[in-house]
């Protein structure tokens, strides 16, 4: 009997704890699930989403005004992926901007691809400017600084992924950081980053990421030591080459030498190759186009069909994020300091979703 008694005990008090949710601190809302592998990565980079509400933009659905990561959801978006930069002069990408934006799309019950630059502005392979709070540093605080800013911001703003760094093709932080220079100081860097994320969240993600396949195998056989999990790849046809069977090459050789899941991180395509303010675009020309993929509705849709084909048909592939979604034109069509990207957009130059949002669904059709 007293054996009995003791069972009951313990079962009743497991129910109560199960009842009760064990810990007085427990959110009625569960936090979101930090593992990705449940399902296929589809995601929108919406960075400048909060500058461009600031100035009043409007974004639409079937002709109505609908929040923009309300319409990205219900095509099937699962991931927004959000710039960080330290001290912006613009005001934008700041903690503060990312850490509600992060929180508002965990609300809306997505996950959050964080993409740190370890830079007060845009770092890709042409510019890693080292922070300028930072720049005076030793070596050894700026990886304190490094490692420190690191945990403010898995505390705060609670990324699912986060990317140390930004398109670091030849490091980050230069000239600490740059990795032809200063190797063995770029690789304590992300190593010390990287344990850092492992010690204090270590269900978050980690990913490194490359602009494009030229120079892909250097950079990931330099960092094979380094603990992470993704390795994410930018392709823009503009840039990186109009060969989608080479991309998707690339990607299952750098999956299976590296054992690491394979993202495309970045990619995008026109609707047109007409423009929506004064500002120039990157792309305008029917020589940049990839062939097959015509600059209309319709081949944008066709072209990221394809990008998520290829990653998820490729051993180990994970992912894609689509890039510059949110950035229309506005500022207005006369702009001269508007958007490079309109064009690219996944919102018509009548503010209307695009027929491309159809390949972030769920079930591809």
């Amino acid at each position: 009997m007293k054996t009995f008694n003791k069972l009951f005990a313990l079962a009743l008090f497991a129910l109560t704890m199960v009842q009760c949710g064990g810990d007085d601190n427990n959110s009625s809302t569960p936090a979101p699930d930090p593992t990705p592998e449940t399902g296929f990565v589809r995601a929108v980079d919406m960075s400048f989403l909060p500058a461009a509400e600031a100035d009043g933009a409007v974004y639409k659905n079937n002709g109505v005004t609908q929040d923009a990561i309300t319409t990205l959801k219900e095509a099937g978006v699962n991931y927004i992926r959000i710039r960080l930069w330290k001290n912006p002069a613009t005001g934008h990408s700041t903690f503060n901007e990312v850490k509600t934006f992060a929180q508002r799309v965990h609300n809306a019950g997505l996950k959050v691809w964080l993409t740190v630059h370890y830079s007060d502005t845009w770092a890709d392979p042409s510019a890693q400017q080292i922070p300028a709070e930072w720049a005076s540093l030793s070596f050894a605080d700026l990886k304190t600084a490094a490692v420190n800013y690191t945990g403010q911001i898995l505390t705060d703003i609670k990324p699912d992924i986060i990317q140390i760094g930004n398109e670091t093709n030849n490091g980050f932080m230069y000239p600490a950081g740059n990795l032809t220079n200063n190797e063995g100081q770029y690789l304590q860097l992300v190593n010390a980053i990287s344990a850092k994320i492992r010690q204090q969240s270590p269900t978050v993600k980690i990913m490194l990421h490359h602009a494009g396949t030229n120079g892909a195998d250097w950079f990931f056989n330099k960092v094979a030591n380094v603990d992470y999990d993704y390795i994410g790849l930018s392709y823009y046809p503009i840039w990186h080459g109009k060969d989608l069977a080479a991309i998707k090459s690339s990607l299952t050789s750098l999956g299976a030498a590296h054992n690491k899941k394979v993202f495309i991180a970045e990619t995008s395509y026109p609707f047109t190759l007409g423009y929506n303010d004064y500002t120039n675009n990157v792309v305008g020309l029917s020589s940049q186009l990839v062939p097959g993929y015509a600059a209309t509705p319709d081949g944008q849709l066709a072209f990221v069909k394809a990008i998520r084909n290829m990653v998820e048909t490729t051993s180990g592939g994970l992912g894609f994020c689509y890039w510059g979604a949110e950035w229309t034109a506005w500022k207005g069509t006369t702009a001269t300091d508007g958007s490079t990207w309109e064009n690219q957009a996944l919102w018509g130059f009548d503010n209307n979703a695009e027929p491309a949002m159809a390949a972030f669904a769920q079930t591809l059709q």
